[in-house]
Order: structure tokens, then sequence, then C-alpha cells
């Protein structure tokens, strides 16, 4: 028996033609890395955003009403956070300033925007897990010290290759003089390249027009046991509507939503999906379209003896499915290396989840499909009598 007849005769056709098949299999791989980085961008923008936020220790939080995203916030009156100290479930309360500061690199004298949080050096209100942070804690208590994110951009300088030295290192912020004194890692994201964390009394410092009693971020902490989202009425009842009481949660699904819809740079990413769909379709659709055109003869002989129309669009389906796989494995092996190559050059948190690899695969299912039901038009008008 000959070997060839026990493979399919979708796979047949295909390496019939090995260029079409090299073609076809590049066309649908550029599509999958297309897809792949616009959707590691995406999710790199959205967590990014959230790193601030899902680091805050506290399970409620206390923003102004018109809060849009965290980067851009108004301030609270610091009085409207000490009243949420007399509702039951209320375990502590802490306070949180957040800012952009004009950062000057040591080395070149340039400068870069950088977010600067002002906490209190005693009770801190993040939590980045980081030992580094909370063993060099204390050191911001002198004014005009600061922890500086070690994953910020190169711009701002080799400040950890300088401080593991133990090397000074200052510079300026806002004009006024500034000492590292700690490390720590947040990481950077698409509306802040930098950070650092200074006490409050060094934040007011380097943003005078901030006073004491004003505040960006309220920070609550809820006593074990306690309703959580009885407390956020209760606590939205006494504040509004001066200020609104949200969980963390929900404060990182806000960021989120900005992103998503308020910014361009969603839109661009996720239209940016949609471009990689389409041209995928279209690539496919070509390479079908004309292996179907080339065997139309053999496709109405098979119609000619009384196969119908199902056994042929199973057939082209089965190329469709095929190319997919073909395709869909280089994608993914050349997205890994570009999100590598991605995260080392923009410090953007990348990575490639299983559920992305899933989604992807079956979005070049899809397209594959797609492209091979159109390309059975042709099958369905044609007249087997016509094509002999």
């Amino acid at each position: 028996m000959n070997a060839h007849s026990k493979l399919p005769l979708a796979w047949l056709q295909l390496i019939r033609e090995k260029v079409r098949l090299l073609v076809a299999v590049a066309g649908i791989a550029f599509a999958c890395v297309l897809i792949f980085v616009q959707l590691g961008f995406l999710s790199a923008l959205f967590d990014g955003a959230v790193r601030p936020h899902m680091s805050l220790n506290a399970e409620l939080v206390m923003v102004n009403p018109q809060l849009k995203t965290l980067f851009s916030l108004k301030s609270i009156s610091r009085r409207r956070l000490y009243q949420a100290q007399s509702v039951a479930g209320v375990s502590s309360v802490n306070f949180l300033h957040i800012g952009k500061g004009v950062w000057k690199n040591p080395i070149d004298r340039h400068t870069r925007d950088i977010l600067i949080f002002g906490t209190n050096p005693y009770n801190l209100a993040i939590d980045l897990q980081s030992t580094e942070l909370k063993s060099q804690t204390p050191g911001i208590c002198s004014l005009g010290s600061a922890i500086f994110d070690m994953s910020s951009r190169p711009e701002y300088g080799p400040i950890a290759e300088m401080f593991n030295s133990h090397r000074p290192v200052q510079t300026e912020v806002n004009n006024a003089c500034i000492k590292v004194v700690g490390l720590m890692r947040m990481g950077a994201s698409f509306a802040a390249d930098g950070n650092m964390v200074v006490s409050d009394t060094t934040f007011l410092r380097l943003f005078p027009n901030c006073t004491a009693d004003q505040i960006e971020l309220g920070l609550i902490k809820l006593k074990s046991g306690a309703d959580r989202e009885r407390v956020t009425d209760m606590l939205n009842r006494l504040v509004s509507p001066a200020a609104k009481v949200m969980t963390v949660e929900q404060l990182a699904e806000q960021e989120r939503e900005y992103w998503a819809t308020s910014s361009g740079i969603g839109f661009v990413f996720g239209l940016g999906v949609v471009v990689g769909f389409i041209v995928g379709t279209v690539i496919v659709y070509q390479i079908l379209s004309s292996d179907v055109i080339d065997h139309l003869a053999q496709y109405a002989t098979i119609k000619a003896i009384g196969y119908g129309d199902d056994f042929l669009l199973r057939n082209v389906l089965d190329e469709s499915l095929i190319l997919a796989v073909l395709g869909f494995v280089p994608g993914l092996l050349i997205s890994c290396g570009i999100y590598q190559i991605a995260q080392a050059a923009t410090l953007l948190p990348m990575s490639m989840p299983w559920q992305r690899i899933g989604f992807v695969f079956v979005l070049t299912c899809a397209m594959c499909a797609i492209s091979a039901v159109i390309a059975m038009r042709k099958l369905r008008e044609a007249d087997p009598a016509e094509l002999f």
C-alpha cells in the first residue's frame, strides 16, 4: 500500500506546493506575532498601571470623587480620613501623598519626570513585599532622603550601581537636594518611567504648594472579621460628597478602565489585535483560494462521483487547521523572544501566560476556519460538468 494513502488529503495538497506552504506558514506566524505583541503591551499597560494600587497597605481607600487615575490625583482633606476612625469595623487609617516631580540625572544632569510617594516612614503606606524597602525605611526619616526604584528606566542614571558600590547618590528633584538612602522594586509603567519613596515631610518640601492637611490617598485598614461592604457603605455615607471610599480592587479596576477607554494607548493596542486577526484571515484566504482554484478539476471529479460540498468543506477546513498549527508554533516562539527583548528595553511587565497562549491559538484557528469557509464559495458555485 502506498504510504501516501495513509496521509490526510489536506496534508498531501499542502505539501505538494512547498513554497506556497512556507509562505502561508510565514504569513500566519506574522499575524500571530502581531496579535501576541499587541496583547502583551496591552497587558503590560494594565499590569504596570495597577502596580502601585496592589501594593497599598490597606483594604479600603479614600479618594477624591473626581478620581480618574492614580497618576493624576486631586487631594482630599485629611480631616475626612480621621473621621473614618469613628466607624465600627475600622482598625486604623493612614495616608499617602502622590505627585509627579522632576528628577535630575546625577551623571549627565538631564531631567525626567518621576512619580513620588510620600509616606509616614514609621507607618508605611505601601507594602512592596521587599526586604530592601522595609530594612531601609527608617533612612527616609531624614529630610531630603529617598528610596529609589531600581526598576526605573536607565535614563535616571546608574543609581543602583552607585548605591551598591557605596558611592554617595545625591541629585535634585524639583530643584531640591535629594539623597538616595535605599533601593526598592516597583517597576515602570506607561504613566511613570521611575518611582521614589520619601517621607511625608520631604514630600511637602518637594511640593511647596501642598499642605499637610491635604492628602491624595487615604488608606483604611479593617478589623479582623469586619464586613468590608458594610463598612464601605457606612464610610461613604459619612464622607460623601467630599470624598469617596472604595476597595483597593475597585480602585485598580477603575485604573484599568481609564487606560482601556479614556486613554488612546489602550485603543491602539486593541486595534492592533483586530488588525492582526484581519491580516491573518486575508493571508490564509489567499493561500486556500489559490489552492482551490488549482485543484478545481480534482474537486469536480470528487463531486461528480457523489461526494457533496460537506466533504470538500471538511477537507479545506483540515487544510486551514493544519496551517493554523504550523503557523502558530513559530509565531509563539518568536513572540516569546520579542517579549524578552521588549521587557529588557522598556522595563514593562511582559509575560506569556497560558491563558493568552490558548486565546491566541483559538483566534488563529478561527481566522483560518473563516478563510476556509470563504474559499469554499468557489466550489459551491462551481458546476462539475463545466470544469472538465
